[in-house]
């Protein structure tokens, strides 16, 4: 009998693709399924950005990248960091990968030994502890509730960081929760971190734009977090490119030519069109995207209200990206149509099954008493999806 490798046998599947992935099984089955699991906006790419590709793919563009990144693409990157984040980085510190969840990949392989420990504050996206695993490293949750708005404290923080802690993976907007860490809280955070040199931190920052209050504050805006912070980016959910597959990082130098080096191996450059298209977003005024932007605090705005209606539904309002995350443990326990529901995994194929709503658990994410739904979805789905969730549950 073939025999797999104990890496992929231990690693679990990825929750919320298994569960778009139900769904789509589902539909195709002649079954009215709204579909609120994936984190994908449904705005077309804008015409700017697709009018870049086009003209690319018209100078013959087709040839293997630089494994880094076009050199324009990692100025433009620059660029984008000053004017965003006010934070400088020079070409060779940027690494242009298939998206930012390979751009996370590359990072913990290049910095983690078997046995080094990676600090999760929960809920988390669901490929971080996978990707971890694949490392050899073992991952620490650091528990939040909808009470503290799913953000760790100073406190929380140094108690978990022990002598075996590489990393810490902060991600604001956070999926699943939307929850956004302010600059305060951030420097309150710094403040633990900075006695603690050998700890890593990786801050992903796929959402950063869509935000709907204040500004959003990178960590490595902190001159003493600075030599050890890896951010990482990409286009995919501010500018609606999710298949474009573009992510990227920016770093320390050394930790950047390591990443080129691993994925060298591993993929080579990303795509050409992509990259050149990707200049022309990140070039482009933030603006140009505002109207995502006010659509899904429009949508964010509607599900609360229509969760606020759903007995046992507790939210939080969730600051930025396009989730909402709300604690359904009111109904662990409890059966219904003859179903009893134990855990949020229960209650989320119950959702699937007899309302034809597909919903991702929140133990994928480490927060077992929650359930998430994307509100990337027209305005008419959200209120179908919410009404018939309030008619199964009420």
């Amino acid at each position: 009998m073939a025999q797999l490798s104990d890496r992929i046998s231990n690693m679990a599947t990825s929750q919320t693709l298994a569960m778009a992935a139900k769904a789509r099984e589902l539909k195709a089955q002649g079954k009215d399924i709204i579909s609120l699991s994936l984190g994908e906006p449904d705005f077309n790419t804008p015409d700017f950005i697709k009018d870049a590709a086009i003209q690319a793919i018209n100078d013959n563009y087709n040839s293997y990248t630089p494994v880094n990144g076009y050199l324009e693409l990692r100025e433009a990157i620059c660029r984008k960091f000053k004017r965003d984040n006010t934070i400088e980085y020079t070409p060779e510190q940027i690494v242009i990968s298939t998206g930012a969840k390979q751009s996370i990949a590359n990072i913990a392989m290049v910095l983690l030994n078997p046995g080094d420990e990676v600090l999760l504050p929960a809920p988390y996206w669901v490929s971080y502890s996978a990707i971890a695993g694949l490392a050899e490293a073992t991952c620490k949750e650091l528990p939040t509730s909808i009470e503290s708005d799913f953000k760790i404290t100073p406190e929380q923080l140094e108690e978990a960081i022990g002598p075996k802690t590489k990393m810490i993976f902060f991600n604001s907007p956070n999926n699943p929760s939307g929850s956004k860490y302010t600059k305060e809280e951030y420097l309150a955070l710094a403040q633990v971190l900075k006695k603690h040199p050998n700890v890593y931190i990786l801050s992903d920052e796929i959402y950063e734009h869509i935000n709907y209050e204040g500004e959003n504050f990178s960590i490595a805006a902190i001159d003493e977090l600075y030599d050890r912070t890896i951010t990482v980016n990409g286009v995919a959910k501010a500018f609606a490119m999710t298949g474009w597959r573009i992510g990227y990082i920016g770093a320390p130098e050394w930790i950047a030519k390591a990443c080129t080096k691993f994925q060298g191996q591993i993929t080579s450059g990303a795509n050409c069109i992509a990259q050149r298209a990707t200049i022309t977003a990140l070039d482009a005024p933030v603006s140009n995207i505002q109207y995502m932007v006010d659509e899904f605090k429009e949508r964010r705005d509607l599900m609360l209200d229509l969760m606020s209606k759903i007995s046992g539904f507790k939210t939080n309002t969730p600051k930025g990206a396009f989730y909402i995350f709300p604690d359904i443990s009111y109904y662990f326990g409890k059966t219904i149509k003859g179903k009893t529901i134990n855990n949020a995994t229960d209650f989320s194929m119950f959702l699937l099954e007899e309302a034809n709503i597909a919903a991702v658990t929140g133990e994928a994410f480490g927060a077992p008493n929650c359930i998430r739904f994307s509100y990337a979805a027209s305005k008419e789905q959200l209120k179908e999806a919410m009404r018939r969730i309030a008619e199964l549950l009420n």
